[in-house]
C-alpha cells in the first residue's frame, strides 16, 4: 500500500521560529535570484513484514520556455514504476483528486498497468495523507534556511528527505498520525 503526494518549495524560506540575543530581531536575507521552484512527488509504501519506506522525485522548474513547472502524467508514472520495481510487488495507491490524477491520460497509464490498485481519498482531507507529513516535517527542517541558488535548494531538500528514509519509525508516526493506520508492522 502506498499513500502519494505532490510539494513543492521556492527560494524563499517557510517562516520559523528562532533564537537570538534579547532586543536583536533576527534577520534572514533572501535573494530569489531565478525565482524558480523545486517540485516534488513522494510515496509512503507500507509492505507486510518491511519497514515503511519513502521514495520521492524531485523536478527543478527553472522557469524557462517550454518547460513543464511540475510532474505530468507521465512523472507520476514513472515515480509508480520506481516503487512497483523496489516492492517487487502490486501496488494499492491512495493520493488525492489533483487534475494530473483524475485526467484521462492517468486512467489510461493505470489501466496499462495491471499491478496498480488506485483509490482517491475525499476532496480535500491532507490529514489523511502520510505524506502531507512528511513535507511538513521538511519545511519545517527548511526554516530559516537561506539557499543561494535552486541547485543548493534541491541539494539540501535531496538530504533532508534521504535522512527521512533510513528513519521508519519517523514514516510510521507519519502513517499513525492519520488515524487510518495504528500499527504499520501488521499491515
Amino acid at each position: 500500500m502506498c499513500f502519494a503526494d505532490e510539494a513543492g518549495q521556492s527560494l524563499r524560506p517557510p517562516k520559523a521560529r528562532t533564537w537570538s540575543r534579547r532586543g536583536r530581531t533576527p534577520t534572514v536575507t533572501v535573494t530569489s535570484k531565478g525565482s524558480g521552484r523545486v517540485n516534488l512527488a513522494g510515496l509512503i509504501c507500507l509492505k507486510p513484514g518491511r519497514r515503511t519506506r519513502l521514495i520521492f522525485r524531485m523536478l527543478i522548474y527553472r522557469r524557462r520556455k517550454n518547460e513543464r513547472k511540475g510532474f505530468n502524467e507521465a512523472g507520476f508514472a514513472r515515480l509508480l514504476d520506481a516503487a512497483h520495481q523496489q516492492l517487487g510487488g502490486p501496488i494499492v495507491l491512495v493520493w488525492d483528486n489533483v487534475n494530473t490524477h483524475v485526467d484521462t491520460l492517468m486512467r489510461s497509464l493505470i489501466v496499462a498497468r495491471p499491478w496498480l490498485t488506485v483509490f482517491r481519498l475525499p476532496t480535500y482531507a491532507p490529514e489523511h495523507n502520510p505524506v502531507e507529513n512528511v513535507w511538513s516535517h521538511l519545511k519545517r527542517a527548511l526554516g530559516n534556511l537561506a539557499p543561494c541558488t535552486l541547485d543548493d535548494l534541491a541539494a539540501i531538500i535531496r538530504s533532508r528527505l534521504k535522512q527521512m528514509q533510513y528513519r521508519p519509525d519517523l514514516l510510521d508516526a507519519f502513517l499513525t498520525h492519520t488515524g487510518l493506520i495504528t500499527d504499520s508492522r501488521s499491515t
